[in-house]
């Protein structure tokens, strides 16, 4: 039985047209090679698996090759190449700076470079994972790095280039290598495929191709572990169910729950994902991903960003022509808030469901009474308040008055036809009068319109005097400030709330106002029982006399914060038996000790000391 070798090591590249993903950096190199331009010292950067070390290797054996191709290949048959093959060349050294990186090995290293090549023009040193090399071995390796022997060409490899020394970076010609795209892998992927004679669905191995994250060698260890869990068949299903994937067709109907404002199927379909094993936060960044994949499916020019197969490209565009740009936007900075306090939150499973019902909430009408994506401030009343019912039936009373006054005054005017221009004075002034609208009186949108009452079939009686009139609407306005005041609701509030906002107002004073923001933060405010007043007790005189200066302050604040006019303040100086608070360690265990007399036993038991 012949020994079983990785897809990684049997199908590496051993040419630079064969390296997936980095045809800039290898047209590059094979011009240097042609041109007969080689610098001494080139740094290889990238994520792990993209080919740094594979480049590194075919650059080695090409400039060497003693019979190129015309495309600037190695030949494959010279002496030097299958030295190389056969991985018996002395003209290559590799040194894994992960496990060698004293001083030491980078003396012998340099001990080695002096020695010219047996065969070939170059000897290559390629130093991997330089980054982890001491700053003993790197100032060790500058000399030699900057000036090395003809013959010495040395190729730095590393995933993290931030940790490189800048005198190190200086020296090198630096090629960074690109994330393998999932196209590139997944035609990569097919071509292994074929060859080893194994049946694929396109789906699966563009789900193997996103879980690589941009690693060929990740991808093909992957296909690897699928196709011994497929046995040489690898579907969709099989490829989600062995890497533990979560299946696209969870999104696309918790997307259609989101559009139907279903919250309770939402819920119920998250908790069917965290029965499956699925964490929270990768539910939630996949449901982002989500979003982001129907965005750009909405514009064929930015179609070619969605990275998935053929059969799931169809449905994304069909779904996302369901979807507005305005609800797709909301979604995805609900879920990236989500991501981002995902950590932090200490009820993980509420967080997501809470950002799902704001999700199922966003494309509910605004004036819903269920909340909507914007929930009005305050609760609409359930029944109707009894100012307002008053106040329809004293316009009704109203309007029969004015009726009743229009005929009369008609009839006199009728009769009297020189008393007529004194009516029409007195309705020009009620006109001015009515006009004037007061600034207290709240302006509504859906305010029904007084209707228009023409010239002609109203006139005012002429036994009311115009002073009188005018007294009549300042007493309507009067009521209307009165109305206004009532419709407003002093909230109640608890002791725990005014000392959150009393330490809210204290840490937003000013620099110049430290010395009261420290008193403040040590105080604690007492409510008076039966009433929204609160009292401070202080310790003396001087501190009484700085508080009542920032009374008129915290009760704004405090009104404006916990929404209540009532809110006043007293300050009074503490008594000679009351404590105010614990000025020291010592006296807080003073206190503490009154409590629980076991404190001293402790103390005396273990010979504790205060300071």
């Amino acid at each position: 039985m012949d020994n079983y070798i990785v897809s990684a090591r049997k199908y590496r590249p051993s040419t630079f047209d064969t390296v997936v993903g980095q045809q800039a950096l290898t047209t590059t190199l094979k011009n240097a090679i042609a041109n007969n331009k080689l610098a001494h010292a080139y740094l290889f950067c990238g994520q792990r698996g993209v080919g740094k070390t594979t480049c590194a290797r075919i650059f080695a054996k090409t400039i060497n090759c003693l019979s190129p191709t015309e495309d600037g290949e190695a030949c494959n048959h010279c002496e030097s190449c299958m030295a190389f093959n056969e991985q018996r060349s002395y003209n290559i050294h590799e040194l894994d700076a992960a496990s060698n990186n004293s001083v030491e090995d980078i003396r012998s290293l340099i001990e080695q470079v002096r020695i010219p090549p047996q065969i070939g023009k170059y000897k290559v040193y390629i130093i991997d994972e330089v980054h982890m090399l001491s700053t003993a071995a790197f100032n060790a390796f500058l000399k030699t790095l900057e000036e090395p022997p003809q013959h010495a060409i040395f190729i730095l490899a590393t995933t993290e280039k931030h940790k490189i020394l800048p005198t190190i970076l200086s020296r090198c010609q630096i090629y960074d290598f690109n994330r393998i795209s999932v196209t590139d892998t997944v035609e990569h992927l097919q071509g292994v495929a074929q060859k080893e004679g194994i049946d694929v669905e396109p789906e699966a191995l563009t789900v193997i191709a996103q879980k690589a994250d941009g690693g060929m060698r990740d991808a093909l260890s992957i296909f690897d572990q699928v196709t011994s869990f497929a046995n040489g068949h690898i579907t969709y299903k099989s490829v989600i169910e062995n890497l533990n994937v979560l299946d696209y067709e969870y999104y696309f109907k918790l997307t259609d729950y989101i559009l139907e404002n279903k919250v309770s199927e939402c819920m119920l379909l998250f908790n069917e994902v965290l029965k499956k094993g699925f964490d929270g936060n990768h539910f939630i960044t996949g449901l982002s991903s989500h979003f982001r994949d129907l965005l750009v499916s909405r514009d064929q020019t930015t179609i070619e960003l969605l990275e998935v197969g053929a059969s799931i490209k169809e449905r994304y565009v069909k779904q996302s022509q369901i979807c507005n740009s305005k609800f797709l936007y909301k979604a995805m900075k609900l879920c990236n808030d989500c991501d981002l306090s995902y950590r932090q939150s200490k009820n993980k499973r509420l967080l997501v469901e809470l950002t799902l019902i704001q999700l199922a909430q966003i494309t509910e009408p605004a004036d819903d009474t269920g909340g909507g994506c914007n929930p009005k401030q305050t609760l609409n009343p359930i029944f109707s308040k009894q100012e307002n019912i008053g106040e329809k039936n004293n316009n009704v009373h109203s309007n029969q008055v004015v009726k009743t006054n229009a005929n009369t005054t008609a009839d006199i005017a009728t009769n009297n036809g020189t008393r007529q221009q004194t009516t029409q004075t007195d309705r020009s002034n009620a006109a001015g009068v009515q006009s004037h609208t007061s600034p207290f009186q709240p302006q509504k949108q859906n305010e029904k319109k007084t209707p228009v009452i023409k010239s002609g079939s109203l006139v005012f009686s002429i036994k009311k005097k115009p002073h009188e009139q005018t007294q009549s609407a300042e007493h309507k306005q009067n009521n209307n400030i009165q109305k206004t005041e009532q419709e407003w609701e002093d909230y109640i509030f608890n002791e725990k709330d005014l000392n959150y906002y009393w330490r809210e107002f204290a840490m937003s004073l000013p620099q110049e106002e430290t010395a009261n923001s420290r008193k403040m933060m040590n105080m604690s405010p007492k409510l008076l029982d039966g009433s929204a007043t609160f009292e401070v007790v202080v310790d003396n005189e001087m501190a009484q006399k700085s508080m009542q200066k920032l009374i008129p302050q915290i009760e704004e604040h405090l009104h404006k914060q916990l929404h209540n006019r009532n809110i006043k303040m007293t300050v009074r100086i503490s008594e000679a038996n009351e404590v105010v608070k614990a000025y020291s360690h010592r006296e807080r265990y003073l206190m503490m000790s009154k409590k629980n007399p076991n404190l001293l036993k402790l103390r005396e038991e273990l010979g504790l000391e205060l300071y």
